[in-house]
């Protein structure tokens, strides 16, 4: 009985092995050492490497940040400047454009060859992921509501991402048009790669009619009538959506295969007729209640055999991640409606809801998107 407890308390040998080593490892004496021994001195520097790219994460990010707002990556796309040339461009002092440039560089955005300054690949490839700009320069906001990450973590900041985004308070939240319009737009900036990576993931061809719940301004829907010209479609959303998703539809050649649906997931039945739906970037937004309910909503509203399919990015669950524990979930926390899920937590959520099959399926880019697939029998 008293191994049973030791074991349970934390207490027992591979917990002792643990803690020696912790203790080993923290010693600078140790590290001295280790540093300087062949066999772990590799070992070392890496360590140390990545201990200060945590250290020095954030000055990195305002270093992107600089270079997104300051459209350096754009000016050095196909002509190389030297650091003067761009001082007078960027209206900044020499020195520190040289710095700024230098720190591009580092962090492998820029190239520099013989004194001029050049987008390197990476940098190109910034450029060319939908919305990543947007995103990058909505930082600011994180960025404040971040200030004193302590009292972040003890829920003491009023954060102005909760006040960004009014939408997630239900159908009587979204009713600021210019605020609404700036949220969709950067929603469908980004939704690019999401909607690219679950269409690759998921396959549409038995679907007859698919449904978007909270598709803000149709951009999924958009890419899913480009890969499946036969199959209907609907969107359903707040009513304060509909004219932007249906401008996108017009824009597309689209607008008489869509049809638009204005209401509140939180407040209103949803529409039967479809035998797919689906919820992109959807759960992550709001609180467990709240997706419950969800969940229930479009159990009801789907035939028996219909499916739905869960797409956004997740947790790691029992082996955290970056993108899903870091990220995301200080993004749900400042919002202060959400959370980012694991797979297995959403699936559970799914069988409580009634479905079955759930299918957990992998993606090339799990940090863009993951996704649960599941069936009403």
């Amino acid at each position: 009985m008293r191994d049973t407890v030791k074991q349970q308390s934390g207490a027992g040998p591979r917990s002792g092995f643990f803690a020696w080593r912790n203790r080993l490892v923290a010693s600078r004496r140790f590290q001295s050492w280790a540093s300087r021994l062949f066999l772990t001195r590799g070992v070392a520097r890496r360590e140390g490497e990545a201990l200060f790219d945590l250290v020095s994460g954030f000055a990195q990010s305002q270093v992107l940040f600089a270079l997104v707002e300051l459209r350096v990556l754009h000016l050095l796309l196909e002509q190389a400047e030297t650091a003067d040339a761009m001082a007078a461009r960027l209206s900044l002092p020499p020195d520190r454009a040289r710095v700024l440039l230098h720190a591009g560089v580092a962090l492998g955005l820029l190239s520099v060859t013989a004194g001029r300054y050049r987008t390197a690949q990476r940098g190109a490839a910034l450029l060319g992921v939908p919305g990543l700009e947007a995103m990058i320069s909505h930082h600011d906001v994180l960025y404040r509501d971040l200030a004193d990450p302590v009292a972040f973590f003890r829920g003491e900041t009023e954060t102005e991402l909760a006040r960004f985004w009014p939408y997630v308070f239900g159908a009587g939240g979204a009713v600021e048009p210019a605020v609404t319009a700036r949220y969709s737009d950067l929603m469908a900036d980004s939704q690019g790669l999401v909607a690219e990576e679950t269409l690759r993931t998921v396959s549409l061809a038995k679907v007859r009619h698919l449904m978007d719940v909270g598709g803000g301004s149709g951009a999924f829907l958009t890419h899913v009538a480009e890969k499946m010209p036969k199959i209907g479609l609907s969107l359903f959303d707040l009513p304060v959506v509909a004219p932007t998703a249906r401008a996108r539809f017009v824009t597309a050649g689209i607008a008489e295969r869509v049809t638009i649906i204005g209401g509140s997931f939180r407040d209103d039945a949803l529409p039967c007729g479809a035998d797919a739906i689906s919820l992109i970037r959807v759960l992550y937004d709001h609180s467990d209640a709240t997706v419950r309910a969800l969940l229930s909503n479009v159990y009801r509203a789907l035939p028996d055999g219909g499916r739905l399919i869960v797409s956004e990015p997740m947790s790691g669950g029992a082996v955290p991640n970056r993108p899903g524990d870091v990220y995301f979930a200080l993004y749900c926390m400042a919002m202060r409606t959400g959370r980012a899920r694991s797979a297995d937590e959403i699936a559970t959520l799914l069988g409580q809801a009634g479905f079955s099959q759930v299918r957990v399926r992998p993606t090339s880019r799990p940090f863009v998107t993951s996704i649960v697939e599941c069936v009403r029998d």
